[in-house]
């Protein structure tokens, strides 16, 4: 299990899609360091959140958003440029020494490309030995590499774990349908919805995964 960076080193990274504040959030967000990605800035308010900088083109930005954040330090950026904004905000959270980063507004919202974008990225990030959680509000995701983790969720979520590629030695515990040495061929759907008893326990041999959660959603699966 990952364990919490300290507050210093934890960085919430404002992004475009798709947010619904929720206590889940709160939490998630209390304490932390704020950068904003462009248009991800509208989310600042509804979490009461004020950024440190505020980076992006700002083509997704209205005016008036401008103007309600005038004393947020900026750092702009052209249209035709290499990288996206959520990844540059994400480029200066682990400048200024993020080890812990919450991608909120990651997922959802007008841009499957984007949303995808973000859990690839998230995985690299990962990878890198930064921790990672993406979250709408409502949604929630962790990326998935070899070794053991627990996520805490209550009791009932509906969640599935999707494989970026195969996995091998895949073990899923406290669950309605739990899984032990389990292979994964790559585009498998038998880890989609399952339900969570509680905390999972997770552990991988191989491949890598996101685990995707809706902590309010207690549908069944």
């Amino acid at each position: 299990m990952t364990l919490p960076a300290p507050t210093d080193q934890t960085f919430v990274v404002l992004l475009g899609g798709a947010l619904q504040p929720t206590s889940r959030l709160a939490a998630d967000v209390a304490g932390a360091r704020v950068v904003a990605a462009d248009g991800g800035m509208r989310h600042a308010k509804a979490l009461g959140l004020t950024p440190e900088i505020w980076v992006g083109d700002f083509d997704s930005t209205p005016p008036e958003l401008l103007d309600a954040w005038p004393d947020v330090e900026r750092q702009p950026y052209p249209t035709a440029k290499n990288e996206t904004d959520g990844a540059i905000a994400v480029s200066v959270a682990t400048e200024r020494g993020a080890r812990h980063i919450v991608l909120a507004g990651a997922l959802g919202g007008e841009r499957s490309d984007h949303a995808l974008m973000h859990l690839l990225h998230a995985v690299s990030l990962e990878e890198q030995g930064v921790a990672i959680k993406l979250t709408s509000g409502e949604e929630e995701a962790w990326p998935l590499l070899p070794g053991s983790r627990a996520i805490d969720l209550p009791k009932g979520s509906l969640f599935s774990v999707l494989g970026l590629t195969p996995l091998a030695g895949l073990d899923i515990g406290n669950v309605r349908y739990p899984l032990t040495n389990f292979s994964l061929p790559f585009g498998a759907s038998r880890t989609i919805s399952n339900v969570a008893e509680g905390t999972i326990r997770l552990s991988l041999a191989s491949g890598r995964a996101i685990l995707i959660a809706r902590p309010y959603d207690h549908s069944g699966a």
